[in-house]
């Protein structure tokens, strides 16, 4: 099939940022990303701003609420999957706060981004509830991570933390949710789109993996 001239700039668009962020994927550990340069919140103000910073500077969080959101508009499931996401990273904190550890949590936050962009890329995903469950687990980990930042906090911060990164990651996923809808609807084209996107994804969370692994 002849690509369009469309189709041609949204692969050009997709692949540059790839690229870009690879780069930087390459250049830094998961989770050596902590709003106020690693300090603790002393108040809720500043809890509220870590929490709408951590998954935004946190590449590998922000690559992952992004494409769980293009996956969920893919699969035509609403946006049962990132709320589910998102309320198992709230699950995910809490268990960091009680001290449970969960096991390589860079690694699987890396691998979380690989997978689901390669769910994306599938012309046919797998049944809903693996997924919804996938996105459970990852949403468990992606919450371990962030609960680093607010570990020792009071109530206060605390929860203005949880507030913060919860809106700003439902903020997001709704964003590419809509985008990814009104793509898809446009033309046979913009489902293509969508399936190059998370090639592109995958590749990112490959990058995300190597920076682990070189470091």
């Amino acid at each position: 099939m002849k690509s369009t001239p469309h189709f041609s700039r949204t692969r050009m668009l997709v692949m540059g940022g790839f690229m870009s962020l690879s780069s930087v994927a390459l250049a830094a550990p998961a989770l050596a990303h902590h709003p106020f340069g690693g300090s603790t919140p002393t108040n809720a103000i500043q809890g509220f701003l870590s929490g709408l910073g951590h998954p935004v500077i946190g590449l590998d969080h922000l690559a992952f609420v992004v494409v769980i959101g293009l996956l969920a508009a893919a699969m035509g499931q609403g946006l049962i999957m990132p709320i589910t996401f998102t309320l198992m990273a709230l699950v995910g904190t809490g268990m960091h706060l009680m001290g449970l550890n969960l096991p390589l949590p860079e690694v699987i936050i890396s691998a979380s981004v690989l997978l689901f962009g390669i769910l994306l890329a599938l012309k046919q995903p797998p049944a809903p509830f693996i997924v919804l469950a996938l996105a459970a687990i990852s949403g468990l980990f992606h919450g371990y991570a962030y609960g680093e930042a607010i570990v020792g906090a009071d109530m206060g911060p605390l929860f203005s933390y949880l507030l913060g990164f919860t809106s700003i990651q439902m903020v997001i996923t709704i964003t590419a949710y809509t985008t990814a809808k009104r793509l898809a609807a446009k033309s046979e084209v913009g489902t293509l789109n969508l399936r190059f996107a998370g090639s592109a994804f995958a590749g990112l969370g490959f990058a995300f993996l190597s920076g682990i692994w070189l470091a």
